[in-house]
């Protein structure tokens, strides 16, 4: 049941529980998973609307350890549903074929117990597999958010402007339209900022529990460890960067422990718009095992285009760097597309990116509405797109906004 992709688990997960269990739909929610927290298996119809909020107000209801048969809204409908809640925080949601107490409800308790731990310690180790499948995840998720966001935006900002027009004669009723728009909008994109939030992680919170997990290993060697954190204000990281870089952190820092004369190790985290750099150096004799250090850490960088050096002077001591960037690749066509992309251009799909309008566009360019207009028109067609929201995409894709926050 656990050995294979985790995307997969949901539907290996089903497949077991089938016969004691008979259910329509399985849910398993787990905030570990950043790139995809919901995994699903029954119905299309079904779980394909079954929303984070809901599930989050379902384990809301139970604390770690516990299960029961109850009713919930899933999927905008109240159910009957079987749920769990692992003591390692992840949530099981069986909706039985029939209205009843849940069978052999210790044993589905002990069986999910198996499947949530197996969850935490891949997603822990962050495999190439794993990081592959998630950066995928966080890509699509963040195309959707962006393409829904531009046009949803789209859509209430011409309704604002229509309510605003000064030939509307019922101002009551205009007045009560237009805050309704202008919630709506303001809605939209706390939404954006929401669900950006729970996928990804501030690189001093991920430092931070990195440290927390490698400390009883360097205090049981007593070696003195230096622990250098990014910065609090740092661009926040992929779910799937955060998971990686903890990972190999983590064993190339094995590997360096395992030099009998090592002392003193320093670990630290640097990070910028761009990338994340893993920098761990020590002071010993530099034996540093370096087939083994490049074994464990190649798979992972490989998987997130991470740059690998290890450097190793006799006597001295060993340094290793990986850096990491934070944006996944640019497909070529799009790549091609943006080269064609005047100075201008590049500047204002920066800003169409960041979700401004003309008019903001205009202001921060220094330049006229109409002109801003007129580039926006020009990058359209040389992105061989129809919309904004197109055109936004591939500038967050590019990595644009960065340009110029």
């Amino acid at each position: 049941m656990v050995d294979g992709p985790l995307v997969d688990i949901a539907a290996r997960l089903s497949r077991c529980l089938a016969e004691r269990w008979p259910h329509l739909a399985l849910v398993i929610f787990t905030r570990e998973c950043s790139g995809r927290p919901r995994k699903v298996a029954g119905p299309a119809e079904i779980v394909d609307r079954i929303a984070i909020a809901e599930l989050e107000a379902l384990k809301a209801t139970l604390g770690p350890g516990d299960s029961r048969a109850d009713e919930a809204v899933l999927a905008g409908v109240r159910r009957w549903v079987w749920v769990v809640r692992d003591r390692c925080d992840t949530l099981l949601v069986l909706m039985p074929r029939q209205r009843e107490p849940v069978p052999l409800q210790q044993e589905l308790v002990a069986v999910f117990g198996m499947v949530a731990t197996s969850i935490s310690q891949q997603v822990a180790q962050a495999s190439p597999d794993y990081l592959a499948e998630s950066r995928a995840a966080s890509a699509a998720r963040a195309r959707a958010i962006s393409e829904l966001t531009a046009a949803h935006e789209a859509v209430l900002a011409g309704l604002l402007v229509t309510l605003r027009a000064p030939g509307l004669d019922d101002a009551q009723a205009r007045a009560a339209a237009t805050s309704a728009a202008s919630e709506a909008l303001i809605a939209l994109r706390s939404g954006e900022a929401t669900d950006r939030a729970l996928s990804e992680e501030p690189p001093a919170a991920a430092f931070e529990r990195l440290h927390r997990e490698l400390e009883p290993l360097l205090h049981r060697r007593t070696i003195t460890a230096e622990f250098e954190a990014p910065p609090v204000d740092g661009r926040r990281l992929p779910g799937e960067i955060a998971h990686g870089a903890r990972a190999m952190t983590q064993s190339a820092v094995l590997v360096f422990t395992a030099q009998p004369d090592l002392e003193r190790l320093r670990i630290a985290w640097t990070s910028d718009s761009d990338r994340l750099v893993v920098d761990i150096r020590d002071s010993a004799a530099g034996q540093l095992d370096t087939t083994a250090l490049t074994r464990s850490l190649e798979g992972r960088a490989r998987t997130l285009r991470a740059e690998l050096d290890i450097e190793v002077v006799p006597g001295w001591g060993s340094r290793v760097r990986v850096r990491i960037p934070l944006d996944p690749p640019v497909a070529a066509v799009e790549q091609a597309e943006l080269n064609a992309l005047n100075r201008r251009e590049r500047e204002v799909l920066a800003r169409v990116a960041a979700g401004m309008r003309n008019r903001a566009i205009a202001d921060d360019l220094g330049i006229a509405e109409s002109t801003a207009k007129f580039h926006v028109a020009g990058l359209l067609k040389k992105l061989a797109v129809s919309s904004r929201g197109e055109a936004a995409v591939i500038g967050i894709r590019a990595g644009l906004t960065a340009t110029f926050d």
